[in-house]
């Protein structure tokens, strides 16, 4: 059997347990669940482009508080000359808001379209296949027979972008997942069909 069909028997295997793999490297290397190796392919949706817009407005944010919170922390010190404090410390208390943007604001920029570049998801027979994360990655398989409810959801910054996220929950929390930053009739359509397979495949079992 050549190896593209043995990734897709492990892939499979993977697959029909239901189970949520992780590779906390984010890479692209197998992982072994008991004997067999699982090795993982990205799913081949992308998530929307908008997705960028909306992770960088909440990454300025939180850049905005942190940054924010360390400049108003050191004019405290500063006015107060915080006795407990080492002299140089208070001395140099500036260096504090300035040392929190360096720190705070590159990765604030960086990480929406590195995250971008992870989030993939795939609609693939009766199973939902999605990739998530940005320095840890996740991979979650979720059969669709097992699922219970598919919410489709928006926050205020998703309403204003046209975007919108799915939620697949399954008896076990473990096998559920989510999908953030779908265009909104892209996340209608999905949620649409998980629904209508989910209950296809309920009453074939019956």
């Amino acid at each position: 059997m050549s190896d593209g069909a043995d990734e897709h028997a492990d892939e499979r295997r993977d697959v029909t347990s239901g189970v949520t793999a992780v590779d906390p490297a984010g890479g692209h290397g197998g992982r072994h669940f008991g004997r067999d190796r699982v090795r993982l392919r990205a799913p081949t949706n992308p998530v929307s482009r908008k997705a960028v817009t909306l992770w960088l407005l909440e990454q300025a944010f939180w850049a905005v508080l942190l940054v924010g919170g360390s400049f108003f922390l050191a004019r405290w010190i500063d006015g107060d000359r915080w006795s407990w404090l080492p002299g140089w410390v208070v001395d140099g208390i500036w260096w504090l808001p300035v040392l929190v943007a360096i720190l705070v604001v590159p990765a604030a920029i960086v990480e929406p379209f590195w995250r971008y570049a992870v989030h993939r998801w795939e609609l693939s027979g009766d199973v939902v296949y999605a990739r998530s994360g940005w320095i840890s990655r996740e991979w979650a398989f979720v059969p669709v027979s097992r699922i219970q409810t598919v919410d489709k959801t928006q926050g205020t910054l998703e309403r204003a972008l046209g975007l919108a996220t799915v939620e697949i929950r399954t008896a076990s929390h473990a096998g559920s997942s989510t999908i953030k930053g779908l265009d909104y009739g892209v996340a209608a359509a999905l949620a649409e069909e998980l629904a209508r397979r989910a209950e296809e495949l309920r009453d074939d079992a019956t």
